[in-house]
């Protein structure tokens, strides 16, 4: 499938995804106890690719979230906006959204350019706070997908505002903590969401890193394959608050 192929089934799915979930606001914000935009955002430079060109047919799409306090005190970064309390305080933030292959490596690094457009980055940085991450993910995923970031920021963002994220806070004072005890609380607020889309990713040490929700090619979840189910629902974990 050609890459103008991808766009214009992206745009129909597009329209499915409007009809179908709801809208919040304009901007779309990540799990962000506050926020407050940088004054000046610099012009994005371009982006070297950390692996091969891979134009593949989309099959499925992965909605990835990081959980920001475990990635501040991981990589130690007091600078960056994610971790820097005078651009706010975050749970979870939106990593990114990959497309999937039907089978075998996901298709990736289909397009250098397009460069984002400051403003465009700017309007989604309550969402994912990092600007770097934003051009990053678009050169790398984003351009499999369309030829436009503006489009696909778009589509994340109307995904991401359809989620109800649970209280990783509250959740990480439970004694015994367990993957399964995660999926239960995005249930909770989630309730037709099916339990195997909701994948649950830790570090070596078992503390939770990401959470990854599975999408068919129609923007509906779907059950993850298990490169993406990550943990078992029996998996003893721990979420680093840090908030």
């Amino acid at each position: 499938m050609a890459r103008t192929g991808i766009c214009i089934g992206l745009g129909l799915a597009l329209v499915l995804v409007l009809v179908a979930m709801p809208l919040g606001p304009q901007h779309a914000l990540a799990q962000a106890y506050q926020c407050r935009m940088p004054r000046q955002l610099a012009p994005p430079g371009p982006v070297t690719p950390d692996g091969p060109a891979r134009p593949r047919p989309v099959a499925g799409y992965t909605l990835a979230a990081s959980w920001s306090p475990d990635w501040c005190k991981t990589h130690g970064n007091p600078k960056a906006m994610q971790c820097d309390t005078r651009f706010g305080r975050f749970g979870f933030i939106l990593h990114g959204l990959w497309p999937e292959a039907a089978r075998g490596p996901s298709p990736q690094w289909c397009a250098a350019t397009p460069l984002p457009r400051p403003q465009t980055l700017r309007k989604h940085l309550c969402m994912t706070p990092s600007p770097t991450l934003l051009v990053h993910e678009w050169a790398k995923h984003g351009s499999c997908m369309t030829k436009d970031p503006a489009k696909y920021y778009r589509v994340s963002a109307i995904l991401w505002r359809s989620v109800h994220w649970p209280d990783a806070d509250r959740l990480s004072r439970k004694e015994d903590l367990r993957a399964g005890d995660v999926r239960d609380a995005f249930l909770a607020r989630n309730q037709d969401w099916p339990r195997k889309a909701i994948g649950i990713h830790l570090s070596r040490k078992g503390w939770l890193q990401e959470v990854r929700l599975c999408y068919g090619a129609d923007f509906r979840p779907r059950a993850c394959d298990s490169r993406r189910l990550g943990a078992r629902d029996d998996t003893a974990m721990k979420i680093w608050r840090g908030l």
